[in-house]
């Protein structure tokens, strides 16, 4: 196989679904592309039933080409990550990967057209995001939750509004950000730089006023990026979290007890945001992004600097804060359920406390007229010997 037939191959995949997200290659399966959440199978010209693992390795190389990182990475470790671009119509980040000594292909669609946050209908309050000057900006959730379409957004508005150098350590780089008001230079692991600390470290001496970290991966990356986000510089990055309370412990969790006190000082003055992210099906068709939003007051800083408990939890201070924008997942589902975006199954699905959540889904369905129970009619039953009444509790359901 010769890359123009492997460009063809794709080609036929990309079209055969509306909202194509991934591309995967497994070993006895067909070719198939995942669409709104489900994988489907797609039919090739000449047809493949069944990919043989040759055919798998075949397109691997044609994808890696020459990048020696890359082969050394997938045969070291098992799997490698790289990006692929298929003429000017889509580009894609690939992981190739080893699985029963055969290999397998993920590749994820990228957006060609760079992001911006009024196109993407986020909170109002995320537009303070790009006016920040220093300090910590985390974006989290689950992978393919959204988070590097957050990041390209916010890059983009700093882009159209700063005159600042930017610099990117991706894996791979994603978005192609043009230069407008700000400059950027976007460096990619294994090409540019061997690992996120290393070329965290690099950053620090090439006068960016806001620096992109792809993934906090580990304690060094962490450590460095609170040096530079304590030092003059907008650090934006990405964790794989569930919620901002959540973020907090990971980042915690990653160093010793005995680190953990200067670290949760350093971590309360440097933190700005937190914005985590999960996608929800719509209504309809299409996904939709639920956020929580953590921002940075008092409250906070003294949570995080002295830990949780009863009545200051990350939770109970962000749900406070709803009116100055913050929003906890509960509160997003409810939005999106009050607005009909999303079903009552999705808000329960992807909240975080579901009586929370089923209590204001029934003030809500009151509220439109709708019926909250099952329950239909309670009628009493009398009777009894001796003319005593024997009180039953008939229960008619639908």
């Amino acid at each position: 196989m010769r890359r123009p037939e492997l460009d063809q191959i794709l080609s036929t995949m990309l079209a055969s679904q509306p909202e194509v997200s991934d591309l995967l290659f497994t070993a006895d399966r067909p070719a198939q592309v995942e669409a709104y959440g489900e994988l489907k199978p797609v039919t090739l010209d000449p047809p493949i039933e069944k990919l043989t693992p040759f055919q798998i390795e075949t397109i691997a190389l044609n994808i890696i080409g020459d990048n020696l990182w890359q082969i050394e990475d997938l045969l070291r470790h098992g799997s490698c990550d790289g990006s692929y671009a298929l003429s000017d119509q889509a580009r894609f980040r690939v992981n190739v990967f080893s699985q029963r000594g055969n290999y397998s292909i993920v590749m994820r669609q990228l957006s060609t057209q760079i992001p911006n946050l009024e196109n993407l209908k986020f909170p109002e309050i995320l537009k303070q995001l790009p006016r920040e000057k220093t300090g910590l900006v985390l974006v989290t959730g689950a992978t393919g939750s959204g988070k590097s379409t957050t990041l390209a957004a916010i890059l983009n508005e700093i882009n159209r509004n700063k005159s600042v150098h930017i610099v990117t350590l991706e894996d791979p780089v994603e978005f192609l950000h043009r230069h407008q008001k700000a400059t950027f230079n976007q460096r990619e692991l294994g090409i540019d730089f061997d690992s996120y600390a290393n070329g965290l470290r690099a950053a620090l001496r090439q006068a960016p006023k806001v620096i992109l970290v792809g993934e906090m991966r580990d304690r060094e990356t962490v450590k460095i990026a609170l040096s530079a986000a304590e030092t003059g510089h907008l650090v934006l990055s990405t964790l794989h979290t569930v919620n901002a309370g959540e973020t907090i412990n990971r980042i915690l969790g990653m160093f010793e007890a005995e680190e953990q006190e200067q670290l949760r000082t350093r971590l309360s003055d440097s933190l700005r945001w937190v914005v985590s992210q999960r996608l929800a099906p719509k209504i309809g068709g299409g996904r939709h992004a639920l956020l929580e939003i953590m921002g940075s007051n008092m409250r906070i800083q003294e949570t995080i600097r002295l830990g949780e408990s009863e009545g200051k939890s990350f939770y109970e201070i962000i749900d406070a804060s709803y009116t100055f924008g913050w929003r906890t997942f509960d509160q997003a589902c409810l939005e999106a359920f009050d607005q009909g975006v999303i079903t009552e199954d999705t808000a329960m699905l992807y909240c975080t406390k579901r009586s929370v959540v089923s209590r204001s889904v029934d003030n809500i369905k009151k509220g439109r007229g709708e019926v909250t129970s099952s329950l239909t009619s309670l009628r009493m039953k009398a009777g009894g010997k001796g003319g005593e009444a024997d009180a039953a509790a008939t229960l008619k359901f639908k």
